[in-house]
């Protein structure tokens, strides 16, 4: 599966966090991240990390466009939600095109945990119940 990391400021440290808690099977599938992010996954987990531009740059809206082309399987974006973020909007759209396509977003690391754990056990093929839905 595709898999994009995102994280605010604040949230980089709970991330890094996370993915070294599931690095094992993270590193099962295809990553991408916003650019800081993406680099400091690289640096502190060693994980292949595909990197875009970091999100106030245009970052959310590169991942925005893969999940529009069905080209990103899972969106994992721990947001800040106390703190403003001058890219907003990118945010709010990245979020409504994964309610648009239906791809499993987790902002929080609770749902992260679920999304990853069911992903292990082979309980997230959301494509193949969509196929079999047609």
């Amino acid at each position: 599966m595709k898999i994009a990391l995102i994280a605010h400021d604040r949230k980089k440290d709970d991330l890094i966090q996370f993915v070294t808690a599931y690095r094992d099977i993270l590193d099962e599938h295809e990553l991408f991240a916003t650019g800081t992010t993406g680099q400091r996954i690289i640096d502190e987990t060693g994980l292949a990390v595909f990197r875009y531009q970091s999100g106030p740059l245009g970052g959310d809206q590169q991942i925005g466009s893969r999940i529009a082309t069905n080209d990103m399987d899972m969106v994992i974006f721990f947001r800040d939600p106390l703190t403003a973020q001058p890219h907003e909007p990118d945010v709010t759209a990245l979020i409504r095109l994964c309610d648009v396509y239906q791809i499993p977003l987790a902002t929080n690391m609770g749902t992260a945990e679920v999304l990853l754990k069911g992903l292990q056990e082979g309980f997230v093929d959301w494509r193949l119940l969509q196929e079999r839905r047609s």
